[in-house]
């Protein structure tokens, strides 16, 4: 019944959007944008999550599938990070009154419950985790086997806490059980893994740098927090959670005395502008928290100077031709980073909308405690809002109250000239793709209805209606003294009662795989071998491994991989060709007697120093 329900809800509101189209988006206000809009996007966001999404067939129940997209580029998959953020978005929207969602973020509980399970190249999840942190899965549910950057330690945390926020809301129902035996153990997981390898370096949200990530630390802390106030409204334990404190002292370091950087500890250099670090501060969002808060809400002093510094990089022309002759207070087409070169760099549409939602957030922050705080950090940023703004004051709504509402509407406004640009970037139907382009007229390109965007969307019109998500940060949070480098020991299990299987695994003993392969752009390689753990000589199931430490001198090639303990194995590796040439097998196997086990450790016990032997492979020119 509430599958039909939900369904005459979307049958209504694509009714709404056909009947606005024939004025909007560039030709009507913004308000009526926004209202218009916001209906579609929420559409978009369901017709790309199966089993009923009618534009991904073949998806399963609950998994939701990045964009439709299948060529140039193939997002068809569903990646952990995206469909976490999407699900929360669905979660505010369910808890604003669109009950119809409860079905969908049910089927999403089901399918993540099934998929912490599944085997993947990152690992598996028991004994120690390892297979949460892989950022992406096809659409039935099964592993994605190609290369990629993995592991991703962002997407765990982000699922726990939409899942977080949902079991919230059941406890307030009255519905505690539920939420201890179906969902709990989803979340305990994801917090066992976030508590355990926070400090450990992975992949970025961009999937480009391994290092560690600003917008991953601050979910992790966030995570840690929310679900040790779940664990003690359960009664139950969180050993993970007590390292959010030290997980906070790391997220002060991203500082550099001028803005947030995106990422530290990489092996490449770049600026650290990035919009990792605005998508941070919306993701954390609490309207409660004060702006001092630690906790590096939008409205706080170093989020403000790094909002300014990365909006202020997308206003050349030289980088970006469709931003010019904007006025430096209104708001432009912003992208990922100013080195950016994939699909030549252009504006992404949530990463513009998401300018926008910060903005909307900072002047809520600033409503509801009354005072707005200008320091010598901030000050370029509200010198943009206000010129004759005053370095080192407050404002306030009673002593100062003319300033005070000047502030707020001047924040509201730069929100808005966000949307705007959004606005006339958006096509008659509303479809909102990945990005647009950096020159006129500014065409959506890369992958169509993107999931992201859509959901970026419903959750910035939210906030500028003044709808907000519940509280979480805690008012007298102080940063540990002295920040140390600990980690708590992850505890696993299958979340059978939400529909995992009930696996089991043999204790295993991890091995770093290293060869040395020469490439070519495009090409990959592989790892296979006699035992399961090493796809069974089935190149459907070989182990792709990474190239990020690859240079001209060492063309290195690793897979770190847990195999059974004690068994001796065959393997050898394997050059994946491009264009659809035929793979190129090793001329040789190789043996290696596995180490024994050390009970729960994820500690490398053996590692190879192999060198390619056999053909090699040249491109296909596609």
């Amino acid at each position: 019944m509430m599958l039909r329900s939900s369904r005459l809800v979307l049958a209504s509101l694509l009714l709404a959007s056909h009947v606005a189209a024939a004025e909007w988006p560039q030709s009507v206000s913004l308000d009526s944008f926004v209202a218009t809009e916001q209906n579609i996007a929420l559409q978009g966001v369901l017709a790309n999550i199966g089993p009923n999404g009618t534009k991904v067939p073949g998806a399963a129940a609950g998994i939701v599938v990045a964009s439709p997209s299948k060529t140039n580029p193939n997002y068809f998959y569903t990646w952990t990070r995206d469909a976490a953020l999407t699900l929360k978005t669905l979660v505010d929207e369910f808890m604003f009154g669109n009950t119809a969602l409860q079905v969908v973020i049910e089927n999403y509980i089901h399918a993540q419950a099934a998929l912490q399970t599944v085997t993947n190249p990152s690992g598996t999840l028991l004994p120690s985790g390892l297979g949460l942190g892989e950022p992406k899965y096809n659409v039935d549910g099964t592993r994605y086997n190609g290369n990629w950057g993995r592991p991703q330690r962002d997407g765990p945390a982000l699922r726990a806490i939409a899942l977080i926020q949902y079991s919230n809301y059941l406890i307030s129902q009255g519905d505690t059980d539920k939420v201890k035996t179906i969902i709990w153990p989803i979340i305990a997981n994801d917090l066992s893994y976030s508590g355990q390898y926070w400090n450990t370096t992975g992949f970025d949200l961009w999937e480009e740098v391994s290092g560690s990530s600003f917008f991953t630390t601050q979910n992790q802390y966030r995570a840690l927090v929310d679900g040790g106030s779940l664990a003690e409204a359960l009664n139950t334990p969180c050993t993970a959670c007590a390292q959010a404190p030290q997980v906070l002292c790391f997220m002060q370091s991203y500082w550099n005395g001028a803005y947030l950087v995106a990422n530290t500890n990489l092996a490449t250099s770049r600026s650290g502008i990035d919009a990792n670090t605005l998508l941070g501060a919306i993701s954390v969002f609490d309207v409660n928290a004060p702006c001092t808060s630690p906790s590096l809400q939008p409205c706080h002093s170093r989020s403000l100077a790094s909002f300014k510094v990365f909006v202020d990089t997308f206003r050349n022309p030289d980088l970006y031709p469709i931003n010019a002759g904007i006025p430096p207070t209104d708001g432009v087409a912003l992208g990922r980073y100013p080195e950016d070169t994939y699909y030549t760099g252009n504006p992404w549409y949530l990463i513009t909308l998401g300018a926008a939602e910060f903005l909307y957030d900072v002047a809520a922050q600033w409503t509801t405690q009354g005072a707005i705080t200008v320091d010598a950090t901030s000050h370029p940023f509200f010198s943009a809002l206000y010129p004759s703004i005053t370095a080192n004051a407050t404002y306030t709504k009673r002593c100062k109250p003319i300033t005070f509402q000047k502030l707020i509407a001047a924040a509201t406004a730069y929100a808005d000239s966000f949307v705007a640009i959004a606005q006339n970037h958006t096509p008659a139907d509303g479809a909102l793709a990945e990005q647009f382009l950096k020159t006129a007229p500014g065409t959506p390109t890369s992958a169509e209805r993107l999931t992201w965007s859509f959901a970026s969307f419903v959750s910035m019109a939210h906030r500028r209606a003044g709808k907000f998500p519940p509280s979480w940060v805690s008012p007298n949070t102080t940063v540990p003294a002295t920040c140390e480098a600990t980690s708590a020991k992850g505890v696993y299990a299958p979340a059978t009662a939400a529909g995992a299987p009930n696996i089991t695994a043999p204790c295993t003993s991890t091995v770093l795989f290293v060869v040395n392969a020469t490439t070519y752009y495009g090409e990959n390689i592989y790892l296979t071998g006699n035992s399961s753990d090493l796809g069974g000589w089935d190149l459907a199931n070989a182990q792709p491994m990474q190239s990020s430490k690859y240079s001209a001198t060492r063309p290195e090639w690793f897979a770190q991989i847990p195999l059974t303990a004690g068994q001796t194995v065959s393997y050898g590796y394997v050059r994946q060709e491009d264009c659809g040439q035929p793979w190129i097998w090793e001329a040789v196997n190789r043996t290696l007697t596995v180490p024994a086990c050390v009970e729960g450790s994820t500690e490398v016990l053996a590692e190879t120093d192999d060198a390619w032997v056999g053909s090699v492979g040249s491109s296909g020119g596609c």
